[in-house]
């Protein structure tokens, strides 16, 4: 992979980060704030969101440096390693915990009769992105595996 793509991906995580950050420390106690003037009924959801929101937000963040290791073995030429396996293992894990809070949210909102039809549609739309987003990836970790095996087969025959 081109030096400067890397790079330029590796700068991207690091705005991407910085900006996950922002919305950790800042917007999403705002529109909790906001969500708890408008609907004082919730008040009691304020908290569980706000840690859901972010427990969220962290997973990504995690993912993005998992991402970032990837690139840096890729630079080094050593992603067939065992240690890429490692960091792509720690990615699925963030994308299932992070589905599954979305499944919490989902439940914990339709039970507390806060769904309306956009938040359902949304719930149900991260619930699906992040179950296909988990099969993208056991099924890239399987490819990982089988290239990582041919380059040993190769490495003994030459």
């Amino acid at each position: 992979m081109d030096r400067t793509a890397i790079l330029t991906l590796k700068a991207l995580i690091v705005a991407l980060i910085a900006l996950l950050l922002i919305c950790q420390v800042f917007v999403i106690p705002d529109v909790a704030q906001q969500m708890r003037e408008r609907s004082p009924q919730l008040d009691y959801l304020q908290l569980p969101g706000i840690l859901i929101s972010v427990g969220f937000l962290f997973c990504v963040q995690v993912a993005l440096l998992c991402v970032w290791h990837l690139l840096s073995l890729v630079r080094a030429s050593s992603i067939f390693s065992e240690d890429s396996f490692t960091f792509v293992d720690v990615i699925l894990g963030a994308v299932v915990v992070a589905t599954l809070l979305i499944v919490g949210s989902f439940i914990t909102l339709a039970v507390a009769g806060a769904t309306s039809p956009t938040v359902i549609i949304l719930c149900c739309l991260g619930i699906a992105l992040g179950s296909g987003f988990a099969l993208l990836i056991v099924v890239m970790r399987g490819l990982l595996r089988k290239a990582s095996q041919l380059e040993q087969d190769m490495a003994e025959v030459v």
